[in-house]
Formats: C-alpha cells, sequence, structure tokens
C-alpha cells in the first residue's frame, strides 16, 4: 500500500466526494478501511453515492472529522461498487477497525425493519 493510501486507511474518516452530472461536488464523511493495496467503504445500495459511483467512478478522497471538514489535500480515485459477496468481508474490516461502534452499527443496521440492502465499495486512489 502506498503512502497516500495509508494515511487515508489509517485515518478516522474519509471524506468522501462524488459528481453530480452537472460536475457538483457531493462531499460526505465516511468510515474507511484498507484493503490490500486500495481503500474500502460500505454504504446502501441506494444512497446517492453509491448511484453517482456507478454513473461516474472518479471520486476526490481525503481524510476528515466527523463532521466533514478536510483535515488534508484532496486526492484524486477511482470507485468500483464490489460484488455483493464481498460485503460481509469489508463489514469485518471496518468492525475490526472500529471495534465497539463498528459492531453496534452494524447490529443496529441489521435491526431496522426498513433495513436497506448494503454494498461495498472500492477505491483506488489515484486511479
Amino acid at each position: 500500500m502506498d503512502k497516500v493510501t495509508r494515511i487515508l486507511a489509517d485515518s478516522r474518516y474519509l471524506l468522501l466526494t462524488t459528481f453530480r452530472r452537472n460536475g457538483k461536488p457531493v462531499p460526505t464523511p465516511v468510515w474507511v478501511v484498507g484493503d490490500g493495496g486500495s481503500l474500502a467503504v460500505w454504504s446502501d445500495a441506494e444512497s446517492g453515492k453509491v448511484k453517482r459511483i456507478r454513473r461516474e467512478p472518479g471520486v476526490e478522497l481525503a481524510p476528515c472529522d466527523a463532521l466533514g471538514n478536510p483535515r488534508g489535500e484532496p486526492v484524486r480515485g477511482r470507485a468500483t461498487v464490489l460484488d455483493p459477496f464481498e460485503l460481509e468481508r469489508v463489514q469485518r474490516l471496518l468492525t475490526r477497525k472500529y471495534g465497539l461502534a463498528g459492531r453496534a452499527y452494524l447490529a443496529a443496521n441489521r435491526l431496522r425493519r426498513d433495513r436497506p440492502e448494503m454494498v461495498a465499495v472500492s477505491i483506488t486512489v489515484g486511479g
């Protein structure tokens, strides 16, 4: 894993910026983990960010705080929605990194009546 990817993977939150059809950026703070030589996040399959990634995989990435305030300069990346069978592996990585908070979030999500389908997203820095 290169230095920039490692810095982003080690940050508590990642500012993931996707782009609307008109080019307007949409920044969203997300949990992030290192996954081999890339990054991984997870999200509701019907979320705006996932829809935008499916349409336009080019993204910007920066470490940030929980409110999305950047803690560094953004870098370009390329995001790909992973196959459904990859979700459990990414969830395990996230719970390992985020501990009790990660397990609590996953448990709460499983208990929701309107539980959305979740997907894992792989992000290659500079891709």
